[in-house]
């Protein structure tokens, strides 16, 4: 596919004058777990180990979002069992991920740091699972898939975090359930999931899932993480089975409090540098970006952005630019950068399909700033509302245009002005001398 290069489109929007940006850090109130290691040990006490026999398998289901330690609380919780005298295997938790592909689920693994080698256990990629029932819900008969390696276990648990979803809200959203009917329903599991929850309802869909598997598996429960404003653990939780939709409301609770979100609700451009699927299950979340795209399901109120323009994406997402969608403009490395594998594996397993179309492609940042500024209306560089950020789950530090800062000047540091600069093309923030 061609996409114009700067030749062909710069002379159809001039240039436009850029307001002066502050780069401003953000640091709410909030709490720190002290030893999340030593708590993931203490708190799997709370599962029924002791119903198992010396010697038996337990199959410990991971995904692929960038948690904050997921890697050492993987081999914590790895290292635990095995003292306990159990045998754990790794099992990819997440769906359709890696292009549904056991290859692609295991570089996901490994780019957070999940390997057999670093956790000291066997990681079981299949994607076969095993159909365990069907069940009705609404008017919908949905199959229930489980992973056949997780059912060769004799015990399985789940490691997650608990947080606001990106395409729904209710009692129960991303977690331990989720993971259970989504992630270990492996791809053929996670599209007969949404079909359904499209239709039904994602939070009625998820518990009549729960219910099956954990009548129908060999389930321990799992831990429960909740991470802080600055994406650290602030609370971290072994559920048993039977009290999974019990104690995760009250957990949701605590992470919607809690979650590293922009100080103002309205937005002219919000410039993202990077997406990707270790961020986000929309490669933003969508609850700082106020857009969920999906059939059946309005989105949120608050916060309201006019414009997103997406720079590109990380490293960590191995090409899947599930997410691009949410943009209103990108730009040709950012595309460049797309393995659409993977982001069409994403986007047809879950339905939600507006999220892996393309955004007008601009040549290079300053004529995607162009055509974003121009697209706004009535530009006026001295009333302008920026935000422009690395990434929806990094907001400690980031930029914001003048108008602004004088709007959150009580809430941000200011840490220094600056002005909004184009080498080749390339967008950089030069200090401005005051």
């Amino acid at each position: 596919m061609h996409f114009p290069d700067r030749t062909e489109v710069e002379d159809l929007i001039g240039p436009q004058p850029a307001p002066t940006f502050a780069r401003v850090e953000y640091d709410p109130p909030t709490e720190t777990l002290a030893d999340p290691l030593a708590e993931t040990r203490s708190e799997l006490d709370a599962l029924p180990l002791e119903e198992l026999d010396e010697g038996a398998t337990v199959a410990v289901g991971v995904g692929s979002r960038g948690i904050h330690m997921i890697d050492e609380i993987t081999a914590e919780a790895v290292a635990a069992l095995e003292d306990r005298g159990f045998e754990p295997v790794l099992v990819p938790a997440m769906g359709s991920h890696g292009g549904a592909t056991p290859e692609g689920q295991l570089e996901i693994l490994e780019a957070l740091g999940i390997t057999e080698e670093r956790m000291g256990a066997p990681i079981e990629a299949t994607m076969d699972v095993e159909r365990l029932d069907e069940v009705e819900i609404g008017g919908t008969e949905t199959p229930v898939y489980f992973s056949a390696a997780a059912l060769e276990a004799d015990a399985v648990l789940v490691i997650n975090r608990v947080k606001p979803h990106t395409n729904f809200s209710g009692r129960l959203e991303s977690g331990l359930c989720k993971m259970l009917t989504v992630g270990l329903g492996k791809q053929r599991g996670a599209q007969a999931f949404h079909s359904t929850a499209l239709k039904e309802g994602y939070v009625p869909t998820i518990e009549s899932l729960t219910e099956v598997i954990r009548e129908s598996t060999p389930l321990l429960g799992g831990i429960a993480l909740v991470e802080n404003f600055h994406e650290e653990i602030g609370h971290l939780e072994a559920i048993p089975a039977d009290d999974l939709e019990e104690r995760e409301p009250p957990l949701l609770e605590r992470a919607y409090d809690e979650m590293a979100t922009l100080p103002t609700d309205e937005l002219d451009l919000l410039v993202v540098d990077e997406i990707g699927k270790e961020i986000s299950g929309a490669g933003m979340d969508t609850n700082v970006i106020g857009r969920y795209r999906v059939v059946n399901a309005p989105d949120p109120e608050t916060p309201e952005v006019k414009l997103i323009y997406v720079r590109g994406l990380t490293k960590k997402t191995k090409g899947n630019g599930n997410g691009i969608g949410l943009a209103d403009v990108t730009r040709r490395a950012a595309v460049e950068q797309l393995d659409l594998q993977k982001v069409y594996a994403n986007a047809l397993t879950s339905g939600s399909l507006a999220k892996a179309k393309l955004p007008p492609v601009a040549p290079d940042d300053e004529l995607a700033m162009r055509v974003a500024l121009n697209g706004l209306g009535g530009y006026d560089p001295e009333t302008v509302r920026i935000a422009w950020i690395e990434n929806t789950e990094q907001l400690e530090e980031f930029r914001i245009s003048e108008a602004l800062l004088e709007e959150l000047d009580d809430v941000v540091t200011v840490l220094e002005r600056e002005e909004l600069v184009y080498e080749d093309g390339t967008a950089r923030f030069e200090p401005v001398s005051e």
